[in-house]
């Protein structure tokens, strides 16, 4: 690239904003532009290898002003805020910085009793609220008292809900405080929380794993059928330790090679033969090996250590997923 900014095209003069500024916020930029000019600004992207301080300055100088006054939060904000740590850190630990800093509010109270609350009381103040409103309070409970919460609601009442958990994005103030403040009527609230969660679609996955099998196929059926993207979503994150089996044999030597060997074989000591043997032909031979002795020499393990040893397992699939190193559409489906 030329060592002075002022001899570049106006396209490269872009091309090199958007690389300076990253593929994420690069994205949201694009997607403004039509087919042919993406092409083009593409092109001179590709032909980019490194870029001096000094044309970094520059092009944010250029650029940065009218941008960021034309995009809004683009490059900053909630949303992406939240893009960058799942990239970075998975979705789990987003949440968990998120709640850290999320700014709070009077309805927050609100939300915070309605927490403390017992399951079926939960139901009986949301039963008659729409989908969406039920949507909303659900997204703010942890999986192990929404999930239950959900199963006492109609088939057709679950199946709206789930779908609209599955495409809520990060809630805004102004929404809470609609919310919380119309169900604030029967709360007496006295403490305070951060206010940062949403739906979306890992919510919606762990929602449907608590729920029967044969009730969380049909939902998801369901789903897919009025809108397959949202449902082959879905189907993806409601990934479980059983379905390493599934991926293609390149996907599942990468997992392997990031894996804890530790946790690994915790892991495996509750998997079926098929997993196992899937395992074995994803390592070398001399590991292979190793894993089975280790295996065989193991004594009992309890199902809690077992079950957490498959979640980190799992945690590494997310990671890689996210990072677009593997595919989870491997050989069948889940649920």
């Amino acid at each position: 690239m030329p060592a002075d900014y002022k001899s570049l095209s106006r396209v490269q003069r872009l091309a090199t904003f958007l690389v300076v500024i990253g593929p994420e916020a690069a994205a949201h930029v694009l997607k403004e532009f039509d087919d042919e000019s993406i092409e083009i600004i593409c092109k001179e992207m590709t032909n980019i290898s490194a870029i001096e301080t000094d044309l970094q300055k520059a092009a944010v100088e250029e650029f940065s002003s009218f941008i960021l006054s034309s995009y809004g939060s683009l490059l900053g904000g909630p949303l992406y805020t939240r893009r960058a740590l799942e990239i970075a850190k998975g979705d789990f630990k987003a949440t968990s910085i998120l709640e850290r800093i999320a700014p709070t509010s009077n309805s927050a109270e609100v939300i915070k009793e309605i927490e403390q609350m017992e399951p079926r009381q939960i139901f009986n103040m949301i039963k008659t609220e729409q989908a969406q409103t039920i949507a909303f309070v659900l997204s703010y409970l942890e999986r192990d008292k929404a999930g239950p919460i959900l199963g006492m609601f109609n088939h057709e009442v679950r199946e709206e809900v789930i779908e609209r958990l599955g495409i809520m994005e990060p809630t805004s103030l102004e929404l809470i405080n609609k919310v919380a403040n119309a169900l604030s009527k029967n709360l007496d609230t006295k403490q305070k929380t951060t206010l940062n969660k949403s739906g979306g679609i890992r919510m919606v996955a762990d929602l449907l794993n608590t729920l029967e099998k044969e009730d969380s196929k049909s939902i998801l059926t369901n789903i897919e059928e009025r809108n397959p993207a949202l449902g082959a979503e879905i189907r993806k994150k409601m990934f479980s330790f059983e379905d390493l089996s599934r991926l293609e044999l390149p996907d599942l030597q990468r997992i392997m090679r990031e894996v804890d060997s530790g946790d690994l074989i915790i892991a495996l000591k509750s998997a079926t033969d098929s997993l196992k043997e899937a395992v074995m032909d994803a390592v070398s031979k001399r590991a292979a090996e190793t894993l089975k002795e280790e295996l065989e020499m193991m004594g009992p393990v309890k199902l809690t250590e077992v079950e957490a040893a498959q979640e980190r397992v799992i945690q590494v699939v997310r990671r890689l997923e996210e990072q677009e190193e593997i595919s989870l559409d491997g050989g069948g489906q889940t649920v």
